[in-house]
This record gives structure tokens, C-alpha cells and sequence, in this order.
């Protein structure tokens, strides 16, 4: 039986691949923190493992006397209070779990690093828009996607004595995802926000094409590619919030298109209250930047041809499965 290491196990995108190594009958390690909820793992076959990413050293000691066929790395955070924060858990906590894999001598097939899209920052962002391709330059703007570059970067330049893969989805929703979900109670209240007049196309990934794009990448992947995850189409930015308001019964709501200016103002407030209260707000320097961004188009040829990348959830479909279970489970 093979087994594989999901770290980031207990959040949005680890618990689905969690699920999905269940189904494929393999012996599946969740990595965890103490502090870390087990709602979404609760199937008896999960085999735990506390890892401390903070610390290369824990971690050779964690690890030592397990081996493990795959790894899966998709521990990380998307907020911060501390822009710090981003490089400490993003970039450095991927450079101690790798060099401890190494130093654990295990005869790893296989790593798959969950980066983003959000790396290369606004280019091409002259109209008509076009495509990001893995042959373009990253500029993140962000935190998040400067940590994410940075992590890249070094498995590059780290020579590695077994493959690894990199996937760089769009923003991801579905099923117990909170961000997006954000969106959906807002307009539940009657409010649809979007910000900027200069034309916006937006990219998605289902969660469950997301986890299909893991598993192909361990089977067929090559070491050192990077392939880009989306659901194959480019939207407006209303393609979204229309497809909720739909599913929570059309009601009455009040799209508001706010100027860039507003929202630097709005989002500098919320990066303040969040150092005053210590507290994660949503609305923050990073947020601003995403926002602000305009083109999200990326080429996902490449990763079509070499994995075999077939997306099943376009937003007609994954959208009103998420509002679904937002529903069943009481969040809406």
C-alpha cells in the first residue's frame, strides 16, 4: 500500500485530498498541529502526525523512523497580521519540511507543492489581456504571493534527490471554503461589492480539480514543471456573485462598484485594526492588491498535455454545490 503525507491536512484544500487518498485505498498521514481542528478528518483509516514547520530540527525527529511513498504539501496561510508572517510559514516552513525529508534519507517518489497563481502579480494587464504563461516573469505584489515565489525559488536552486511538482491553482472555492464564502454572505445581506471600473476577467478552480490535478501531478508530473489550475474558462467579475444570487433565490441586492481609492482606504483601516486588536481582518494590504488586480487568465495547455488535466466544475456547477452546502451546514 502506498502511503502519502498531506500536510495543511485540516484545512480547505488538504482535507479533500485527504478524502481523495482514502478513495484510492492508500495509507494517508495527515499532518497536524496540536492547535488544528479534525472536523473534516475524522475517517478511521487517517493515520495523524504532528509536524512543526516552524522548526527543521523538530521535524527530522518527527519524522524519523517514517517513510512515505508521496508527500503533499499544502500547509501554508493565506492571512497574516504580520507581513512577516507570510515568509516565516510559506517560505520557510516549506524549507525545513524539504531538508528534513532529506536528511531523513527516505526514498521519496514524489513532493507537489501547492503554490499560486498569485505569484506573478498584475502583468499583461494591457487590454485585450493575455494569458500567463509559465514562461512569464512572477512580480507578486502580495505577501502572500512573495512567499509563495520565494518557496519556488528555492526548490529550484535546492537539487533535490527526488521529484517534485509544483501546481498553481487560481483562487480555489467549494465546499467549507470561508473567503468566497464571505462573498456569499454578503449578498445574502443585500450588498454585492466589487471595486475598479477598468474591465476585470477572473479565473476559479473547484476545489474537487484542484485535488484531481494532486493526483495527476504524483502520477505523471515532472520534476520541476509548474502547471497552472483553473476550470478551463475566464469570467467577468459579476459571473461569480450572479451565479449566487441565483442560488440563494434572486434577492433583492444592491451591487455597489466602488473606485480603488475607496478600497486602499478601506483596506489600510483594516490592516491597522488588525495590529491594534492582533486580530486577522479581511480586509487588508494583500486583499487590496488581489482586488485591484484586473487579469487572471492563465495558459493550463501544459497543464492539460502532461497530466491529462481534465476540469469538471465549471462555476455553473460548482457554485451551486458550494451554496448547498453552505446551506446544509448552517453557514447560510
Amino acid at each position: 500500500m502506498e502511503k502519502i503525507l498531506i500536510t495543511g491536512a485540516s484545512g480547505f484544500i488538504g482535507s479533500f485530498i485527504v478524502e481523495e487518498a482514502l478513495r484510492r485505498d492508500m495509507e494517508v498521514w495527515a499532518a497536524v498541529r496540536k492547535s488544528s481542528s479534525r472536523q473534516y478528518l475524522s475517517d478511521p483509516r487517517i493515520h495523524f502526525i504532528e509536524l512543526d514547520l516552524s522548526s527543521e530540527q523538530k521535524l527530522v525527529k518527527q519524522l524519523s523512523g517514517h517513510s512515505f511513498d508521496y508527500v503533499v504539501h499544502a500547509a501554508g496561510v493565506t492571512k497574516c497580521v504580520c507581513r512577516d508572517d507570510f515568509r516565516r510559514i510559506n517560505t520557510q516552513g516549506t524549507i525545513h519540511l524539504v531538508n528534513a525529508l532529506v536528511a531523513s534519507g527516505m526514498p521519496l517518489r514524489k513532493l507537489v507543492y501547492l503554490s499560486s497563481l498569485s505569484i506573478f502579480g498584475p502583468i499583461h494587464e494591457d487590454i485585450p489581456y493575455r494569458d500567463i504563461c509559465d514562461l512569464d516573469t512572477p512580480q507578486p505584489n502580495t505577501a502572500y504571493g512573495q512567499s509563495k515565489y520565494e518557496a519556488e525559488q528555492w526548490l529550484d536552486r535546492a537539487q533535490l534527490p527526488f521529484p517534485y511538482i509544483v501546481l498553481r491553482p487560481t483562487g480555489v472555492y467549494g465546499p467549507r471554503e470561508r473567503d468566497y464564502f464571505l462573498m456569499a454572505k454578503s449578498i445574502r445581506g443585500h450588498v454585492d461589492f466589487a471595486v475598479g471600473y477598468k474591465p476585470q476577467v477572473i479565473t476559479f478552480v473547484y476545489v474537487l480539480d484542484v485535488v484531481q490535478a494532486v493526483f495527476l501531478a504524483l502520477e505523471r508530473g515532472q520534476s520541476g514543471r509548474k502547471y497552472f489550475l483553473t476550470d478551463g474558462n475566464v469570467y467577468s467579475s459579476k459571473a461569480f456573485s450572479g451565479l449566487i444570487i441565483q442560488e440563494l433565490g434572486h434577492p433583492f441586492c444592491l451591487r455597489i462598484k466602488a473606485p480603488l481609492w475607496m478600497l486602499r482606504i478601506g483596506t489600510f483601516c483594516g490592516e491597522c485594526f488588525g495590529r491594534l486588536t492582533g486580530r486577522i481582518s479581511a480586509l487588508n494590504n494583500d486583499k487590496y492588491h488581489i482586488l485591484r488586480q484586473r487579469n487572471w487568465k492563465c495558459d493550463i495547455q501544459p497543464t492539460r498535455d502532461e497530466l491529462g488535466y481534465d476540469p469538471q466544475w465549471p462555476l455553473a456547477v460548482g457554485v451551486p454545490t458550494t451554496i448547498q452546502w453552505y446551506k446544509d451546514n448552517h453557514w447560510l
